[in-house]
């Protein structure tokens, strides 16, 4: 009796269309909310370090002096809190999966230099002004503490 139930499947698939993707022929779709993987815009990166509080996995890391942006693939779980939770939303999820490359681990992504140039000069810019910043204030306390020495200075 299996070999007749068998016969109905086997004439049936017989006359319909393949079941199975032509996937090296035709790249594959993939439905409307595959995760995927993430992608980032590293020169739009302003390396604030949302991403990495967002992760639930601590699968991201940020070194803003070398403009860098690193992903552990293995371990990220594709939840996109990340994106979530970017400012600037240079980070996408992309449908379909990363190409497997040569070695595991961790993936680097390195901002260009000319906007590495721009950060730097815009750092020590901020740091020249908060210099100023700091002396003008110790000017003015130094000031207001003449002032109030001199005051008591009258009244005696």
């Amino acid at each position: 009796m299996g070999v007749m139930t068998f016969a109905g499947t086997a004439l049936k698939n017989l006359f319909s269309k393949p079941v199975t993707t032509s996937y090296p022929a035709e790249p594959a779709e993939y439905k409307e909310r595959t995760r995927g993987h993430i992608e980032i815009d590293i020169d739009q990166c302003i390396s604030c370090g949302m991403c990495t509080r967002a992760c639930p996995c601590g699968t991201l890391s940020i070194d803003k002096i070398k403009g860098t942006w690193t992903i552990n693939r293995f371990d990220c779980i594709a939840c996109g809190f990340c994106v979530e939770k970017c400012p600037k939303k240079c980070l996408t999820m992309v449908a379909g999966y990363q190409e497997p490359g040569g070695e595991k681990g961790e993936v680097t992504y390195t901002k260009s230099p000319e906007v590495l140039a721009e950060e730097a000069r815009k750092r020590e810019e901020m740091a020249k002004k908060a210099a100023e910043a700091k002396k003008a204030m110790e000017a003015k306390k130094a000031a207001e503490a003449a002032a109030a020495a001199a005051g008591e200075k009258k009244d005696n």
